[in-house]
């Protein structure tokens, strides 16, 4: 995901990030934790029905990747879906866009945390997961953000990983192809269910999008590096999880806490399992830290603008950071990452940020053909797509999120309907 959120300074940002920029930043945000993490609750919803759950989520990925390119082109300001709804649909469809940023990606990144406690110490996974987000969001606190080269950094280190997973289990005598078929276990409603959870694998691509300010000439540049990423980041998931599919299978695979660590073990490649659990804490590490950056950021945006409590719109006179937002998206991620489990925040985050993108999607449809809208197909089967995948997800995860996005509506209903003093 971006960083739908606002500068410090009242100056707009330098335009400094070329194609190849643009391309690595977007396979950073996507080729992190998420296939770490996402895989085994997949498969305990599809069963042998993993793949066409991936494959719906590709397909929903793209409508929304290619929805908000040519919004983003459109748009070229900080802000994501939080701009394009305000500007293409009214002020309350954008304030509703960042509302369900807000709590989708706080859910996020109370997930990083628990896939950094799960594959570092199992045992005491939230202990860790807790320690992890407070370390961060000091070094948030302290202005401390990842620069481009820790993002290429920790693609490579990623990629490594998940090559040698790959290249191991597909390697092993003991693999069967016959893991890949599909058998009775597979249900529609499960399919769906399983591509909403592998959906927060793929969230990330509109990175680029909302990077708008500081990408030269946004019109040609973001159109083209969203698509590339994103087909990088499909061909990269579809090869782990075939992968893994005919190592572990898919009830192995849904019996494990950590899949890919399980899987290299399976394989006979029982030493490579410390280095992929280290991949997969670097990978969520790294996303945690962009997502507190992202989630905080949105926060100062709305607060600038009242549509959450303005005293979180403080910017600190040293470090210049959104201090009060940080500390306070840092307590509530810490108190999820305490007392919820892993399956439970990838449901309710891949909710919050579905509705997000229903919402750009919708956007993308009033966009006129001067103006770079995209082939009419595409925001339709984005709105529906991430419609049902948002409601096809567990029963707990809709109703949390459902009763979220409505106590978010209700404030804005109430705080416009209360003059202010």
């Amino acid at each position: 995901m971006g960083t739908p959120g606002m500068s410090a300074g009242t100056g707009e940002l330098k335009r400094h990030l070329g194609m190849s920029d643009a391309v690595v930043i977007g396979l950073g945000s996507m080729i992190g934790a998420g296939v770490f993490a996402a895989l085994a609750p997949a498969a305990r919803a599809a069963g042998s029905g993993l793949l066409i759950g991936l494959a719906l989520a590709a397909l929903v990925a793209y409508c929304n990747a290619t929805s908000s390119a040519r919004l983003a082109a459109r748009h070229p300001r900080s802000g994501g879906t939080y701009v394009y709804g305000r500007e293409q649909l009214g002020d309350f469809m954008g304030y509703l866009a960042g509302w369900a940023f807000v709590v989708g990606k706080t859910a996020s990144c109370a997930a990083m945390a628990l896939t950094v406690g799960t594959y570092t110490w199992p045992g005491r996974a939230h202990a860790v997961a807790v320690a992890v987000v407070v370390v961060l969001t000091a070094v948030n606190y302290a202005g401390v953000q990842k620069s481009a080269w820790v993002t290429r950094g920790i693609v490579t280190v990623v990629l490594a990983v998940l090559a040698s997973v790959v290249t191991v289990c597909l390697a092993d005598g003991q693999g069967r192809a016959a893991r890949l078929d599909i058998g009775t276990d597979a249900t529609v409603a499960g399919v769906l269910q399983a591509a909403g959870l592998l959906f927060f694998a793929f969230a990330g691509y509109a990175r680029i999008a909302t990077l708008g300010e500081e990408v030269r000439d946004p019109g040609r540049t973001i159109p083209r590096a969203v698509p590339v990423a994103l087909g990088i980041t499909l061909a990269v998931y579809a090869a782990v999880a075939v992968a893994v599919l005919v190592t572990l299978g898919p009830e192995g695979l849904a019996r494990t806490a950590d899949p890919l660590a399980e899987a290299v073990r399976v394989a006979g490649a029982p030493g490579l399992a410390p280095v992929v659990r280290l991949g997969a804490a670097v990978a969520a590490t790294g996303s945690l830290l962009a997502l507190i950056l992202g989630v905080s950021r949105t926060t100062l945006a709305m607060a600038r603008d009242r549509h959450l409590p303005h005293v979180l719109a403080a910017v600190h006179p040293r470090f210049e950071v959104p201090h009060r937002a940080e500390l306070a998206v840092g307590a509530v991620v810490a108190v999820l990452a305490a007392t919820a489990d892993l399956r439970g925040t990838i449901g309710f985050s891949s909710f919050g940020v579905l509705v997000y993108y229903a919402v750009a999607n919708a956007s993308a449809w009033t966009l006129t053909p001067a103006e770079g809208r995209p082939p009419r197909i595409v925001p339709i089967l984005g709105t529906a797509g991430c419609l049902t995948l948002a409601f096809a997800l567990p029963l707990a995860s809709v109703l949390w999120g459902a009763a979220v996005i409505v106590a978010g509506a209700v404030t804005y209903g109430l705080r416009r309907a209360v003059p202010r003093s």
